[in-house]
């Protein structure tokens, strides 16, 4: 980090201490570091238990009840071991007496408690009484030893912290591991300042890891986890107040709307009048760019909301202010859509200089990794002299040989493709001062999460639909239940194509391929960002040990299909070569193609009007928001959409929430409940070596609603964090010391 640590933080920090010369050393530390790759305290402390288990009351033997969750006080009197005779591995019986009555107990494959379960041992059991063969007994219940009776019976009284473990390393292990450090843990240094602890009501972190770790009653470790979560969400609030006010100490040109310009000349070729989210965002936009800083602003909407046409306006503000603009999509296939998209939408406005040109206008050129090599040469020229108003590109724009004259505004188009750094190397080709940024998203993003991925932008939101855009309706089909209803799906494709219409079929994958014989998954081209698992969570239950539909096969049986006889039917998918993939899309834009079979490629920013009709294979295997973005394709037009989800293990939560909203926002909450919280922000997304472990963003709004208030009044005073040297450290841990300005949503 910028901020110069004093080397005394460190010394003074048990939190930073290697394990192997705490308390822990030797084969404690070793099996940490190998189990969790922990080589710090601080590791250790932050390794939070996972839940907390409450003992129940002390009962006598004789008195246990069936289906009670219990802990008894017992002497082990036998132990046997044997083979499981129907699944592999060890049965562990075990025999113990509380002085007036005995008990069995069962381990399963429990080599770990060996040294502990053994006879003469007492110890507390804690478990779930069930029958076996008509005796009641505790299966694999959770023995803990104790020094003293007294000290077992104080502990009854005291939550249990269990911890996420290993195969080599359970929670009796990590529990020793962790009191035997806590024994000695001095006072740890604060990242939080004191009066942001006194004015939250929150407890030191000293107080709360031993809390956390050793909880009194359940209150302690509640007491703790209030506070453990907002330092969490201070912290990474910190990081984005300090990047917002860097970039707001940064300089830019202003370029400022010219009347009569090229966005009136625009305006006024459009065949449809604004939205008022449009104009209301547009105005926004125009008043960031007329300043003397850099904006910083997030665009995001509901699929067909019109966000190109915004962003477009503001492109065309900075080249009327003498300036250019580059838009930088995820894939070939996006931006060669942005490209005719934009040169369509413009028409003369975007031949200035060439025959039946507008004077007023500029030229728009494409720039991606499979261009031939004159056509890049061209386009570098163009961009170099200013002459290409409007740049569109993939990660091509990134390279170094690609200059601009005065580059004076970056659109990033679906950003949750790119990283910050990505953004920051194109914004790094401004020659004077830096270029304004506009980040874009069809993914409706909720609240919280915006805050906490992206806090350091500005953040605009287009709800409503242009007019003319016409209701999607979409059907389930549970094709192992209702197979005619599979054959129904294409006679219904069949329909929309007879009545002048086109239709798309997706599938997750390609699938086989007829030349190089084997399998392929639709892994990026040159520029394209395609997987396996579409979507962001995990398949529905079952579905991962089921194969995949494939375009290459899918393709193959449409054509074979009678009811589909004489469509025009083609491929898409990004394996294919630019030139042909450009070709394709092209020849389905001009209604040259009747169906579609496509891989996910076409998810975003491909625009045909007349495409009515969707077909889903494997639904199951896409997220929530990836299938809301995917029949976006269709009811673009004036004609009603049609999205029908093919569902070979029937319908799930997942699905049912697609055909039951049209709501992109409440879809993306439903989306991300779903999910792990660290596919919200972990360490990939962060660019940092730590992710969120108690914080979860999606409840905890109050939290992160004050840390961001706290975090940006205390780097109003202290931008560089220079009389918070312990808050500059917690900092220094969260990011990866190489990319320390960057928060990555990757």
């Amino acid at each position: 980090m910028s901020t110069s640590e004093p080397a005394s933080v460190r010394r003074q920090d048990p939190l930073a201490e290697p394990l192997e010369s705490s308390v822990l050393r030797g084969q404690p530390a070793t099996r940490l570091q190998k189990a969790f790759g922990f080589t710090t305290v601080g590791e250790l402390m932050r390794h939070y238990p996972r839940n907390y288990q409450h003992w129940g009351t002390l009962t006598p033997i004789a008195d246990l009840e069936l289906d009670e969750y219990v802990t008894i006080l017992a002497e082990i009197t036998s132990v046997s071991t044997r083979q499981m005779a129907n699944r592999r591995g060890s049965m562990m019986h075990v025999k113990v007496t509380d002085g007036s009555s005995s008990l069995d107990l069962a381990f399963f494959n429990a080599q770990r408690l060996k040294h502990l379960i053994q006879p003469g041992r007492r110890l507390l059991f804690s478990g779930k009484v069930t029958l076996y063969r008509g005796k009641r007994q505790l299966a694999h219940p959770t023995p803990v030893p104790f020094e003293t009776e007294a000290e077992a019976l104080a502990q009854l009284d005291r939550p249990l912290p269990i911890y996420p473990a290993t195969g080599t390393l359970n929670t009796l292990q990590i529990r020793k591991a962790v009191h035997t450090v806590l024994d000695v843990l001095g006072d740890v240094p604060d990242p939080i300042p004191p009066d942001v602890l006194a004015r939250r009501g929150l407890i030191p972190l000293t107080d709360a890891l031993h809390q956390v770790h050793r909880p009194l009653d359940d209150a302690a470790w509640r007491q703790a986890h209030a506070r453990l979560k907002f330092e969490e969400a201070f912290v990474l609030q910190v990081a984005l107040a300090r990047r917002r006010a860097r970039d707001r100490a940064g300089t830019a040109t202003a370029r400022v709307v010219r009347p009569g310009g090229l966005v009136e000349a625009f305006d006024a070729r459009l065949p449809f009048t604004l939205t008022e989210g449009q104009v209301e965002v547009s105005r926004e936009i125009a008043e960031d760019l007329a300043q003397a800083h850099p904006m910083h602003r997030l665009l995001q909407g509901e699929v067909g909301s019109g966000k190109t046409v915004v962003a477009l306006r503001a492109m065309l503000t900075v080249v009327d202010a003498g300036g250019q603009a580059a838009l930088l999509a995820p894939t070939e296939v996006l931006a060669g859509q942005h490209y005719r998209s934009i040169t369509a939408m413009l028409g003369p406005l975007a031949q200035r200089g060439m025959l039946g040109g507008d004077d007023r206008g500029t030229q728009v050129v494409l720039l991606t990794g499979s261009i031939p090599a004159r056509s890049r040469r061209r386009v570098l020229i163009d961009a170099f002299t200013g002459d290409a108003g409007i740049v569109v590109g993939t990660h091509a724009l990134l390279q170094e040989s690609v200059e601009f004259g005065d580059l004076g505004l970056v659109v990033v188009d679906e950003q949750h493709r790119f990283g910050v750094e990505q953004r920051d190397v194109l914004r790094g080709k401004g020659r004077v001062t830096t270029p304004h940024l506009l980040v874009m998203t069809a993914t409706p993003i909720p609240r919280t999460v915006a805050m906490t991925v992206f806090g350091d932008l500005e953040t605009s939101t287009l709800r409503e639909l242009p007019r003319g855009r016409s209701p999607i309706t979409t059907h389930i089909v549970p094709i192992f239940t209702k197979p005619n209803w599979y054959e129904r799906t294409w006679a219904r494709v069949a329909e929309e194509v007879a009545a002048g219409h086109q239709a798309y079929v997706v599938c997750p994958r390609i699938g086989e391929d007829p030349a190089a014989g084997d399998a392929l998954l639709d892994g990026p081209g040159p520029d394209d960002d395609e997987g396996l698992l579409v979507g962001p969570d995990e398949p529905d239950d079952g579905a991962a040990a089921r194969p995949m539909r494939g375009v290459l096969e899918v393709l193959a049986e449409l054509r074979a299909t009678p009811v589909l006889e004489g469509l025009r039917i083609e491929v898409l998918h990004g394996r294919l070569p630019a030139e042909q993939r450009d070709a394709t899309m092209r020849a389905f834009a001009a209604g040259e193609v009747d169906v579609l079979v496509a891989t996910t490629v076409i998810e975003v920013g491909v625009d045909v009007p007349n495409a009515t009709v969707m077909v889903v294979m494997d639904a199951d295997r896409f997220g929530v928001s990836q299938l809301h973005q995917l029949r976006g394709r269709v009811g673009r037009g004036g004609h009603p959409g049609l999205c029908l989800l093919m569902a070979p293990a029937g319908p799930s939560d997942r699905l049912n929430a697609v055909a039951g909203s049209l709501d992109g926002f409440e879809l993306a909450q439903a989306d991300l409940e779903q999910r792990r919280e660290g596919d919200v922000l972990g360490a990939s997304q962060s660019g940092g070596k730590s992710s969120l472990r108690l914080l979860r963003v999606l409840r905890d709004e109050p939290i992160i609603e004050s840390a961001r208030h706290d975090a940006t009044a205390l780097i109003a005073q202290d931008v560089e964090l220079e009389v918070h040297p312990v808050l500059a450290r917690a900092l220094a841990d969260l990011l990866d010391e190489d990319r320390e300005a960057y928060l990555d949503r990757g």
